[in-house]
């Protein structure tokens, strides 16, 4: 089902539009700034101050003060609040760990950006419900704090045969071109045009074996050494993305076990800019693709 379009300060959660123009008044948002962080400092023994250790970044509490107001239908007013209640009490994300939902908002001059997480509360006051007016609490816990672009990105990158590039003029016999024997390299490139980083999904489809995915500019490498993907109705996915790192084959099989140890999926990130990713592999045939699909990532609303 395609997602509602958002104009100027309207927010979407779980199908539901909020915010400008709509029946659900937002009066207040807190907890789209700097997200809370769980802070590593240890005191300095028999000394002033302390040293400061790493930061990371807890789970964002983002809290909307709210009102659905349609006066005089005091049904319609039940009927939205229950849209929300129906938002969070969704069995796939609810019973599902590491499954979670998207919180979409849209500003002036701005993207619409999402974030991922829960909706932990929905909370009504129905003291003036018969009035069509019914004051919210609502919270939407983002178990990811990285705010994340609306639409995917997908660059495909064949294997080619060829080395270094291709031919140099002049041309002089004898030419050699790999016969599919020795593994085969192709660079591509991807672009984040975000702030921040973006988790991949990789994913390979054959035929193809002994598959190297590098991204170029910090030499990370994804290595599944064993890997033989023999046809094209054949593939298995890497996902790099917070909350689910999985490595699976066609069937939903866990294929993590075809990974090299030497592997960091946890690491293997898409930084701000241009990236080059190459991609190795043994194919006779010339079919085999990778395809990379991501959401540009932002720091900041």
């Amino acid at each position: 089902m395609p997602l509602p379009e958002l104009t100027d300060w309207q927010y979407e959660l779980g199908g539901v539009l909020m915010g400008a123009g709509t029946s659900i008044q937002v009066i207040e948002t807190t907890g789209l700034g700097r997200p809370p962080s769980r802070e590593n400092d240890a005191d300095q023994p028999s000394m002033d101050g302390a040293f400061a250790g790493p930061d990371y970044y807890s789970t964002r509490q983002v809290q909307f003060d709210a009102a659905v107001r349609i006066p005089g239908d005091p049904a319609a007013c039940h009927d939205v609040v229950a849209a929300l209640q129906a938002a969070a009490d969704d069995s796939a994300v609810r019973l599902a760990g590491g499954t979670t939902m998207a919180l979409r908002m849209k500003r002036p001059g701005r993207p619409v950006k999402r974030l991922n997480g829960r909706l932990r509360k929905v909370d009504p006051e129905y003291a003036r419900v018969i009035h069509g007016y019914v004051p919210l609490d609502i919270e939407f816990a983002a178990t990811d704090p990285t705010f994340y672009a609306d639409e995917k990105t997908t660059t495909e990158i064949p294997l080619g045969w060829l080395t270094g590039g291709g031919f140099a003029a002049p041309v002089v016999a004898p030419i050699h071109v790999q016969s599919g024997t020795t593994a085969a390299d192709r660079p591509g490139w991807v672009t984040n045009q975000g702030t921040g980083d973006a988790w991949p999904v990789i994913r390979i489809t054959g035929p193809v074996a002994n598959v190297t995915v590098i991204h170029a500019a910090s030499g990370r490498q994804l290595s599944l050494p064993t890997l033989n993907l023999t046809s094209l109705s054949q593939w298995v996915e890497i996902d790099t993305r917070p909350g689910y790192r999985t490595v699976r084959r066609e069937n939903g099989g866990n294929a993590s076990t075809l990974l090299a140890p030497s592997s960091r999926i946890d690491f293997f990130s898409l930084p701000p800019g241009q990236s080059e990713m190459r991609w190795t592999g043994f194919d006779n045939t010339n079919t085999a693709r990778m395809r990379l699909t991501w959401r540009d990532a932002y720091t900041a609303l």
